[in-house]
């Protein structure tokens, strides 16, 4: 009995470590009571046991989880944090929540936006409510899906309902700009040499 408990808690970890998302267990506080290998590298440490019971703002060096005292939670910043209002929805409701969030990360002392798509599941485990979290790294992609199609030769721009449209009427359907225009100096000099 005692082998195969030691076997089951060696597979869950073999298998929790296998995830290329970075997985956190969370108490109802956002203590982190275990984490991944791809959170470890998240994190950018090899021994991850002295993040243990350190909540999840603190592990992540929020940029605010250091504004009180209290730290990680107690902020007023805090009641906006995805990790957090994540964490409780998925208790409160016990279900699933997911979330596209932009989080503020402090590393080698710069502020730095990061993209990630944050899941939260609930599960009991010894009486215990917990969520596994997931931070799903998505700068890639919102790079990729920033990426404009655009004719080399005309310069049209593919719109999401694959129609063409004028670089100037893009961007003003989408960003709301304005446009004036001019000439550049190169453009001045071959449309109007007698001016230069």
């Amino acid at each position: 009995m005692v082998a195969d408990q030691a076997n089951s808690s060696q597979l869950f970890q073999q298998v929790f470590d296998a995830s290329p998302s970075a997985l956190f267990v969370l108490d109802d506080d956002a203590r982190v009571l275990n984490l991944n290998k791809a959170a470890s590298l998240l994190l950018g440490m090899v021994d991850s046991r002295h993040v243990l019971r350190k909540r999840s703002g603190e592990i992540l060096h929020c940029l605010h989880a250091s504004e009180t005292p209290e730290g990680c939670g107690r902020a007023p910043a805090c009641a906006d944090c995805v990790v957090r209002n994540s964490l409780k929805q998925a208790l409160r409701g016990e279900q699933v929540f997911r979330k596209a969030t932009i989080m503020e990360l402090v590393d080698q002392g710069l502020v730095l936006p990061r993209h990630f798509l944050v899941t939260a599941s609930p599960f009991q485990s010894g009486g215990r409510k917990l969520v596994l979290l997931a931070l799903e790294d998505i700068n890639d992609l919102i790079t990729l899906r920033h990426l404009l199609p655009i004719c080399a030769n005309c310069k049209k721009i593919r719109d999401e309902k694959d129609y063409w449209q004028e670089v100037e009427s893009y961007l003003q359907s989408h960003l709301d700009v304005q446009f004036t225009h001019g000439l550049c100096p190169d453009c001045m000099k071959k449309l109007y040499p007698q001016l230069g």
